[in-house]
């Protein structure tokens, strides 16, 4: 395996230790600045379109990264930022929204393990299955006996995948309240943003404490060895950019892509 960097080791949520994000400062760049960070940034890209080609030819491993945050977090940044390094043919986004009829007549699983990639493939979703121990705990869609067991069997999902060949990595994208009240404000002060404000974001504002609740729980109960989370701090976009790029790259890494060699190609091989 590849040796972590610093910012891997320092923003994953260590197996079994409690997360309380209050404590945990957005705005912070562990000594990383704008103007090196962009170049570093740009390398670790390149790292990226590197070992992802790598995995989709060799068709051996299959990679699932999670984005979680808040509403205005960054999770559509990130992914036109960072994943922007990624070919699509070997990459899938899935976007969980409100499930369908069809979704809520099967268990809430359903139609995350549909999206799962297959080897070769690296799937990223952009919010999760982690909807179910969030967005339904925060408004009670179903009661606390039924949602409060999600977390156990989330982790033996995961573990599921993971056995079966699938590498995860979950990213949590922490901005403060300050920075949201600035995103929406830009959402709707921005005529090529306005598209994505909606009223409703600032009903689901007013329950930021309640989220906050739910999101420490998750990371606590959640972040497993198989299935590890790391808290971004996401204030400034380019710190980000430059922790998920770094952090995945370095997973890639360790799993050691290689091209493969046809195992019917001669070695003597003369093309007339």
């Amino acid at each position: 395996m590849s040796q972590p960097t610093a910012l891997r080791d320092a923003l994953r949520v260590k197996p079994g230790s409690r997360v309380r994000l209050e404590k945990l400062d957005p705005a912070a760049t562990f000594g990383h600045d704008k103007a090196s960070s962009v170049a570093r940034t740009a390398r670790q890209m390149e790292r990226l379109r590197d070992l992802q080609d790598k995995v989709w030819a060799e068709s051996k491993h299959a990679v699932l990264v999670v984005l979680q945050g808040i509403d205005a977090a960054g999770k559509d940044g990130t992914i036109a930022k960072v994943m922007d390094a990624f070919d699509p043919q070997g990459c899938t986004v899935s976007a969980f929204k409100v499930p369908t009829a069809e979704e809520l007549a099967h268990d809430y699983l359903w139609r995350i393990h549909k999206r799962t990639p297959a080897k070769g493939e690296i799937g990223i979703f952009n919010r999760s299955h982690y909807e179910d121990v969030l967005v339904v705990r925060v408004h009670d869609l179903v009661p606390r006996r039924v949602w409060s067991k999600r977390y156990d069997q989330i982790n033996d999902f995961e573990r599921s995948l993971a056995e079966g060949g699938t590498t995860i990595v979950k990213f949590f994208l922490n901005i403060d309240r300050d920075e949201q009240r600035q995103r929406f404000e830009e959402r709707r002060d921005d005529p090529r943003k306005r598209w994505k404000f909606k009223l409703g974001d600032l009903e689901e504002r007013k329950l930021w404490d309640d989220y906050q609740a739910a999101f420490d729980e998750a990371l606590t109960r959640t972040s497993t060895t198989w299935a590890p989370w790391y808290v971004i701090p996401a204030n400034r976009n380019w710190f980000r950019n430059l922790a998920v790029a770094t952090i995945l790259a370095d997973v890639l890494a360790g799993l050691k892509p290689a091209y493969p060699t046809p195992p019917d190609l001669p070695p003597d091989l003369v093309i007339e």
